[in-house]
């Protein structure tokens, strides 16, 4: 793609997007499509037919022979079942077919996919509803139409589901704080999220040698090469040849599916690489970073690479994580999150900041809970991403505005950024933003939006999209609630800004979030700190949060009790499948590598003993000993982990067995990696089963 010309054709030409859809729809069935997108309304079934007809026409011109209801279940993946466009019409013959009614609906079996107890083995029956928001596209000859996932009785089994829910209510919300600053014509404001995608590259046929990473995503074994990251030579640095190809054929990928794929860098640690997409409202974004993440690896397979998403690949390195930035705009274009050059004098601003803050602090608990998946255990709070505490950075021009409302009742200026000189007479002086940044902070406001930095690399971004739309949803109503009741709508506003910054300032902390002080002060402002995953799933089932999305129809009761089960699900195969893993390739690979080297060690030390009696063994003996040492320790921390197995195998409790591997399995598994780890700087190379950290990170 040398012109901009063919870029622009590249892009969206396997979706069947907007403009295809006008033209190829009658404009009856076009302004009925767009009705149902904006206004919530239903299709019928004549419109659904010349929908499925004009789509099936396109798809086959296109070179698809099948199509598929494309949704999102609760392992945090997409899921797709293919059928045939054929339909056989006598005589050997076929023609090409595609319904409104097989467009509107599927039926998938609801069975084989987590449903936390809303869904018996033996109850197979599930549905698929088209999201007509979203676009269908065609990948590998089949026409995916995006949809939402469902039970027999209606109970929500997807990700998608939720979150559609959940931009319905704070739209509707956020309409009425904007109806009462004179705004008559909005008619619905759109979440708009932009997701930051971590990940690293590494060579395919190593990866196809270490056990661990084909089974668990992550390194369960291996010691912390000679260099790492020390001398930040790789974030932002040259993007080598091989992952630059791998970059371009990605981007090519990802536009023809409609993927706004705009930013592309090294990040900090060796081998790994970020990808940023430009901002589109979330379900899409949601579905966008599905395909992001499913193309990732399929273009790296191809290119004979391996592409890693999982939150912490190898201990001791920089973990990847998924920045979610997230802002509101109306239809009409406005963003309430812009706070425009006075700060100060933007009341409606000032609100929504307030509501946002209250959101945060309230459901503090909740939203650490939205980026809750194994992998992040590992990460969060590891001096590379933020602590598992939330808080808000506002930076210092907003903080001066809280901190003359708080102090005195009123706001009578707001902090300027200036002008930043280089001291280079041939370089222009350029402004300076009010505010720097802070990358320790969980939850950032960034100029005209706030950027959630806790969310998992490898995990879907719907779950803390959902919760953070309805906290601020309830945010917005009691707050609408209260001044749509006022008399002096601008005393009451006043008053209520100043309310919720004061209740809820302790919320905010712009300083550095990695540090042990932080972590005191969090708990003396009474901030919660859920360190890890399974101490964060009960926040969803709180009468707290079952009221909130009761009271918003997001989740019902059975639904949150259903996810939290499902939690503590994930959270013990995953430890469980790790555990067995680190047994096979301890007891397959390493203990018999370690012995072959112990033996040629002692049979060397006999012969040099043999032929030169006066000669110093030392060395050679401590070695024998050392290693013979390490090897035991293994024995007996794979003996241990052995018991553990069995234990949680006859465990029936899910929230007792999660607690009891993160209590007892993770600590023995620890104590397994620790004398293999210090067995691979002993043992020579050539002994070792598989490729070590220095090999996989630096040789892409």
């Amino acid at each position: 793609m040398s012109t901009t010309t063919k870029l622009s054709d590249l892009f969206g030409s396997m979706v069947f997007n907007e403009d295809t859809m006008k033209e190829r729809l009658s404009s009856a069935s076009y302004e009925a499509w767009k009705k149902c997108v904006t206004d919530g309304t239903s299709l019928d079934i004549s419109t659904a037919n010349e929908i499925a007809q004009a789509m099936k026409q396109w798809a086959v011109e296109k070179g698809a022979t099948h199509y598929t209801h494309w949704f999102q279940p609760m392992t945090g993946v997409t899921a797709e079942k293919h059928d045939s466009f054929i339909a056989p019409v006598g005589g050997g013959k076929i023609m090409m077919e595609f319904s409104g009614k097989e467009l509107i609906r599927g039926e998938p079996d609801a069975s084989s996919f987590p449903s936390g107890g809303l869904r018996a083995t033996f109850e197979a029956r599930g549905y698929t509803a088209w999201d007509p928001t979203s676009f269908a596209f065609i990948k590998e000859g089949s026409l995916c139409i995006p949809t939402v996932f469902c039970s027999y009785s209606g109970e929500a089994l997807d990700k998608k589901t939720p979150l559609l829910r959940s931009m319905d209510e704070i739209s509707r919300q956020a309409v009425r704080i904007l109806r009462l600053f004179g705004d008559t014509t909005t008619k619905r404001v759109v979440v708009q999220v932009g997701p930051e995608q971590e990940y690293f590259l590494v060579d395919k046929a190593q990866y196809a040698q270490r056990e661990d990473l084909r089974m668990c995503g992550r390194t369960l074994f291996g010691a912390k090469p000679p260099k790492g990251q020390e001398l930040d030579d790789h974030y932002y640095g040259v993007i080598r040849e091989r992952v630059g190809a791998f970059m371009k054929e990605l981007n090519e990928e990802l536009w023809k599916l409609g993927v706004a794929a705009k930013t592309q860098h090294n990040e900090v640690a060796p081998a790994q690489h970020e990808l940023a997409a430009i901002y589109t409202k979330a379900n899409l974004a949601v579905d966008h970073n599905q395909i992001v993440m499913e193309t990732m690896k399929k273009v790296a397979s191809r290119r004979g690479l391996a592409c890693l998403l999982h939150e912490k690949p190898f201990q001791g390195v920089n973990g990847s994580g998924k920045h979610n930035n997230w802002s509101l705009t109306s239809d009409t274009g406005i963003n309430m999150l812009e706070p425009g050059v006075t700060p100060h004098e933007n009341i409606q601003f000032l609100l929504v900041l307030a509501c946002i803050m209250k959101a945060v602090d309230v459901h503090a608990d909740l939203l650490r809970q939205s980026a809750a998946v194994p992998g992040n255990d590992y990460r969060l709070g590891a001096q590379e991403a933020p602590p598992a505490i939330i808080s808000i950075f506002v930076g210092e021009q907003i903080e001066d505005v809280i901190d003359q409302l708080c102090s005195t009742g009123s706001a009578t200026h707001s902090k300027m950024g200036g002008t930043l000189r280089t001291g280079v007479t041939t370089l222009p002086d350029f402004d300076k933003d009010a505010t720097d940044r802070n990358r320790t902070s969980p939850f950032a406001f960034t100029n005209n939006k706030f950027e959630f930095r806790m969310v998992g690399s490898s995990d879907s971004i719907s779950s803390a999209n959902v919760v953070l739309n309805t906290i601020v949803a309830e945010a917005f109503k009691e707050a609408a609630d209260i001044l749509e009741a006022s008399d002096d709508f601008p005393t009451a506003v006043h008053d209520l800004i100043k309310k919720l910054l004061s209740e809820h300032r302790r919320i905010i902390f712009n300083g550095n979030g990695y540090t042990e002080e932080w972590v005191q002060e969090a708990e003396r402002r009474g901030l919660p700190n859920l360190k890890c995953m399974v101490d964060s799933i009960p926040s969803l089932v709180t009468e707290k949060a079952v009221k909130l999305f009761g009271d918003f129809g997001v989740y019902t009761r059975s639904e949150l009790y259903a996810r939290a089960e499902i939690e503590y699900e994930t959270y013990t195969k995953s430890v469980l499948v790790e555990a067995r893993t680190m047994s096979d390739m301890a007891g397959k690979q390493i203990i018999p590598a370690v012995i072959r080297y112990s033996g040629d060690l002692a049979r060397s030390l006999n012969e040099v003993r043999t032929a030169c009696p006066e000669a110093d063994m030392s060395v050679q003996t401590e070695l024998v000993l050392e290693v013979s040492s390490l090897l035991a320790a293994m024995k007996n921390a794979m003996e241990e982990i052995r018991k553990d197995l069995e234990k949680a195998g006859t465990m029936s409790n899910m929230k007792e067995r999660a607690h009891f591997c993160y209590d007892e399995m993770v600590p023995a598994m620890n104590r397994l990696r620790e004398p293999a780890d210090r067995l691979e700087m002993i043992v020579d190379k050539e002994y070792w089963p598989f490729p070590s950290y220095g090999d996989m990170i630096f040789e892409v």
